[in-house]
């Protein structure tokens, strides 16, 4: 029992839930009917020295009118905890139904019946907005058509059962149940903006896919090992390069780490789905990480670049910097599938890569169909894939996006659909979004081709993965185009010789209390029991081995 200590005022104790005594009789479904829900018993005691007996009615009173939700108690609960949503506020039940039906009460339901369908559908038409998405914080912020008071929904409906329409392939539930899939499936770590999209068979097949994200299995082992080392390997060699060689501009990923994870998981999918080729497409942020994380450039090469080596076969030694390289190579998944993966070339102009990826599909794709005429369209579309890496500025910001999106559904130049995925670190160079663009999302533009797009929090490796998967399986089956947001942030300037907290001190003061996505995510599995503490470090110090001997020998070659 609890004991009051010298200077409190009040405690309260929480005992047991269920129906007051004079419902327990009751068929929980007449009682769902009623409005009737169980209720939590509340006691509390108080320090009489600080509390008078002359005042302790008042005093009652006052906790009385916090528990019933007065003075915006619940509202500054739920904004400290974080709770994503509005609480319910006691309203009048319009709905009695102890006893006989009357007919006002049977329209009641059916208005109300209305009413959580239209819900239903505001969940999927604006229920990213209130997504977690922002690894620098979340701001909830309240939007009327996600209030089920908006409808005249109350806290006496919450186990009313109501059909759904097939939400979460369920025909029938509590409304408290119904909230609880619309909220994780679409105001969670993903939000997924789709009911743009004119096609009902699309619209239907993502719903089938986010709404049961409730009920999805956990990553197995060896994904959840795949996830810990593509983190290391992102996280490791920037760390690596910043250490060695101090300065030097290579734009680094850091802050997005995530990023090679997702990639990772596009190509190991689609080399088990038959996929020959993928052509790649990106600016200069974390290109050198892609280069020798994704592609396999060995590590030799690119410190060479940093050591200033001047390549033997180039013309008096003229050549590009290390951020614009391209390369090719092979990429093999878990599943023991390999596929071809070409990174094209890139100049300093942001996106005018993005037409030549498109050209270099659409000419491979050619050959196979010259090759195999017999083959369906769809076949050698399937076979090679375009994967566009953008940033959140220039999506929006350079003409030639659009331009190439424009061209994703004309037979003549289609390549089957286009997976992109834009790094969204929330600034571009040194402007904030909200000096940058009208738009509310950097890839609103994607909406007029109507492309699915994915907002995800980058310091959720576990769903980021999902939505590529999600996007690749979707790429394949409609041959469209499909948008990864990938919500982020940089540690560094733009390049690693600017200062910003020179211009955004606000956000820098943020992010410099950042842990990293690799950091955050090996913690998790810690507290889960996922991974054992020396496991963990001795993956990261295998990687950081490698990269040393790497560096020893580039040092050797000198």
């Amino acid at each position: 029992v609890a004991r009051l200590m010298p200077g409190q005022g009040v405690i309260v104790g929480a005992g047991a839930i269920g129906y007051p005594p004079e419902y327990r009789g009751y068929d929980p479904e007449v009682a769902s009917k009623a409005g009737v829900s169980p209720v939590m018993t509340l006691t509390s005691t108080y320090d009489h020295r600080v509390i008078q007996g002359a005042t302790s009615g008042a005093f009652l009173n006052y906790i009385e009118e916090l528990l019933m939700g007065d003075r915006g108690f619940y509202q500054d609960v739920f904004a400290d905890l974080g709770v994503p949503h509005q609480p319910f506020r006691m309203a009048t039940d319009s709905t009695p139904q102890l006893g006989q039906p009357q007919p006002q009460d049977e329209l009641d339901m059916t208005e109300k019946q209305a009413a959580v369908l239209q819900l239903i559908r505001a969940y999927r038409v604006r229920g990213h907005l209130q997504a977690d998405t922002n690894p620098l914080g979340y701001e909830w912020q309240y939007h009327s058509e996600l209030d089920p008071a908006t409808y005249g929904l109350t806290v006496w409906d919450l186990d009313r059962e109501f059909i759904t329409g097939g939400l979460g392939s369920e025909e029938k539930l509590p409304l408290r149940e119904i909230l609880s899939i619309l909220r994780k499936a679409y105001t969670n770590k993903i939000g997924t903006a789709f009911m743009h999209i004119s096609d009902p068979e699309e619209k239907q097949w993502i719903q089938s896919r986010i709404e049961p994200m409730r009920k999805a299995e956990p990553p197995s082992e060896e994904e959840r090992r795949r996830i810990v080392q593509t983190l290391n390997a992102a996280e490791a060699f920037e760390r690596f390069l910043h250490t060695k060689y101090i300065g030097h501009k290579r734009f680094s990923l850091e802050g997005a780490e995530t990023m090679i994870p997702i990639i990772d998981t596009l190509l190991s999918d689609a080399a088990d789905d038959g996929v020959q080729d993928v052509v790649m497409g990106m600016a200069h942020r974390g290109r050198l990480n892609v280069l020798a994380n994704i592609i396999g450039k060995p590590y030799e090469e690119i410190f060479s670049k940093f050591e200033g080596n001047i390549d033997p076969n180039t013309t008096q030694g003229s050549g590009d910097v290390k951020y614009h390289l391209g390369a090719k190579g092979d990429v093999t998944s878990p599943g023991g599938n390999t596929l071809g993966v070409s990174l094209a070339s890139n100049p300093s102009h942001l996106e005018a890569v993005n037409p030549v990826v498109e050209g270099m599909s659409r000419a491979k794709q050619n050959l196979l169909r010259d090759a195999h005429p017999e083959a369906d369209e769809d076949d050698y579309h399937d076979a090679v894939m375009p994967l566009l890496v953008h940033g959140d500025a220039a999506f929006p910001g350079q003409g030639v996006v659009a331009e190439t999106l424009n061209l994703s559904k004309l037979r003549g130049y289609t390549t089957g659909g286009t997976v992109h995925l834009v790094i969204n670190n929330q600034i571009g160079f040194t402007t904030p979004p909200g000096a940058a663009r009208s738009s509310t999302y950097a890839t609103d533009l994607a909406q007029a081709i109507e492309a699915p797009i994915f907002h995800v929090n980058g310091d959720d490796p576990e769903a980021c993965v999902r939505i590529a998967r999600l996007a690749f399986e979707y790429r394949q089956r409609f041959n469209k185009d499909v948008v990864i947001d990938m919500m982020c942030y940089r540690v560094h300037g733009h390049n690693e010789g600017d200062e910003p907290t020179f211009t955004q001190p606000l956000l820098y003061e943020k992010i410099e209390q950042k842990r990293s996505p690799r950091k955050l995510y090996t913690e998790m599995l810690l507290r889960r029991g996922d991974i054992e503490p020396d496991e963990a470090e001795q993956m990261l110090d295998d990687y950081r081995n490698r990269l040393q001997e790497a560096f020893d020998r580039t040092k050797d070659l000198e």
